[in-house]
């Protein structure tokens, strides 16, 4: 059973009590909401005449299904101004932060509350989405849940959870040139499965990981539930503090210095146990792309579709499964492979860091993207898009002949009109290359780097883009 882990740490100071199940009543810090899975969470309260306990301890934004082109309201798509008509009612109701668009702060949710100080180390962290493990990268024991556990925490502040086994994964050695954060957790994934992380939250360690920016460090967190962890976590460090310094929602003064000391207090020690251990090598590591229906279905650039006897005999459906969806081979490459659309952003990659690295590609390559290829580019939050516009990013991508498109999660669920359309190819910076996931029940999902993405917007096909770099 592991011991003295940020983990074990933070799970004990936030447990009210144990529970006849056998798990914990667990006080969460920070609540996370959006316009999709909250609106049958506040009906459950009104229907049992219940506030909500803490109602400064969660913060709302609106992603998902907030259209890139046009926001002008009402939006076209009734579904979604009914969602957005909705959340603006329950947070003005229940006295809940919202961040609208053209405040400024509104995006991704797992951008939004990073850069505004929201998330700090030592934290829990709840939101009705999946990727909240992204909170993870600041030392926060973070989880993505339910509608009707997000009705328990607006009403209790409180979840009912099992405590987890902790999985140390240790990345260490210096990254190459073309290789990013991406291409880490999804060499990550590759080797521990899709349920390799079942009952585990993975602590991502190691000297690959430290050197790493905040903004990579929460793209590899993100994608820790693609591996079957509940969560997953970076000990808190001086980069961390150094991110989190002079935010909104940050310490300020003397509360400063006393929550960095505090901070430090809670990593993981010299003495910590852990229940399993992995390690990695960096220089292992190529630019990845994913040629299958599962975030661990990934190659290295340079590397083969393996056959399905190289996977356990219980995965050979899905391979099976995989091969036929995408219209693939067992040992043909992906390079060349043609692409249709490509993505860049989404909570994984929607970041000032992920923009300026295909900015980069588009500027060292010098072409304009393929006839055949629509490319859009989604900041992850209107910080995001003030900022890029600032740098002239806009301008690169437009002059190449990419969209550039207002904040939201856009073309990652597709729950808004950036939809593929029939058995089309995308080349995606998200997170999940499920069947169906980017709004066509027979579009076909890549998922890479933004640098990766951006060259095959150029090359109109998946293509190395190690070959292009200046």
């Amino acid at each position: 059973m592991s011991k003295a882990t940020l983990f074990d740490k933070v799970w004990d100071l936030h447990a009210v009590r144990a529970l006849s199940s056998g798990q914990t009543q667990l006080l969460i810090g920070l609540h996370l909401i959006h316009e999709v899975t909250s609106p049958q969470a506040f009906s459950m309260l009104r229907e049992r005449n219940l506030t909500v306990a803490f109602p400064e301890r969660t913060v709302a934004t609106v992603d998902h299904i907030v259209p890139t082109e046009d926001q002008s309201r009402p939006y076209a798509d009734d579904m979604a101004e009914e969602m957005m008509t909705a959340i603006e009612a329950n947070c003005r109701q229940f006295g809940i932060r919202l961040f609208q668009p053209g405040s400024g702060k509104q995006g991704v949710v797992h951008i939004v509350a990073p850069e505004q100080g929201l998330t700090q180390p030592g934290m829990t962290v709840a939101c009705g989405d999946s990727h909240t493990a992204t909170h993870g990268a600041f030392g926060a024991i973070a989880f993505g849940i339910g509608t009707s556990q997000v009705r328990d925490v607006l009403a209790t502040q409180t979840l009912s959870m099992g405590r987890m086994k902790v999985r140390k994964v240790q990345v260490d050695g210096k990254l190459t040139p073309g290789v990013a954060a991406k291409d880490v957790i999804l060499h990550v994934l590759r080797q521990l499965t899709a349920k390799g992380g079942v009952g585990f939250a993975y602590e991502f360690a190691g000297t690959t990981i430290a050197a790493m920016t905040m903004e990579e460090r929460m793209t590899v967190c993100n994608m820790a539930i693609e591996g079957g962890a509940r969560c997953g976590y970076i000990n808190p460090d001086d980069t961390t503090f150094a991110y989190l310094k002079g935010r909104e929602h940050a310490p300020k003064g003397a509360a400063w210095d006393k929550a960095v000391a505090w901070w430090r207090s809670i990593a993981s020690g010299a003495d910590a146990v852990y229940d399993d251990v992995k390690t990695f090598r960096a220089e292992d590591i190529q630019p990845y792309v994913t040629w299958g229906i599962s975030p661990d279905h990934g190659i290295g650039i340079s590397e083969a579709i393996p056959a399905k006897e190289s996977f356990a005999k219980d995965e050979w459906a899905t391979v099976e499964e995989a091969y036929q969806y995408m219209g693939v081979k067992p040992g043909q490459r992906l390079e060349g492979f043609p692409v249709d659309v490509v993505f860049i952003g989404s909570c994984t990659n929607g970041r000032m860091s992920d923009l300026r690295a295909a900015a980069a590609v588009v500027r060292s390559h010098g072409g304009k993207v393929a006839a055949t290829v629509k490319a859009i580019v989604v900041p992850g939050s209107e910080a995001v898009k003030v900022e890029a516009e600032k740098e002239g990013l806009d301008k690169v991508f437009s002059a190449a002949g990419f969209e550039w498109r207002e904040a939201g999660c856009s073309m990652c669920l597709a729950m808004n009109p950036d939809k593929l359309k029939g058995r089309q190819v995308s080349i995606s910076t998200s997170n999940r290359n499920f069947k169906g996931r980017q709004g066509s029940p027979e579009g076909r999902t890549i998922l890479s780097s933004p640098a990766m993405a951006a060259i095959a917007a150029l090359e109109g096909k998946v293509a190395d883009v190690r070959k292009f770099l200046k």
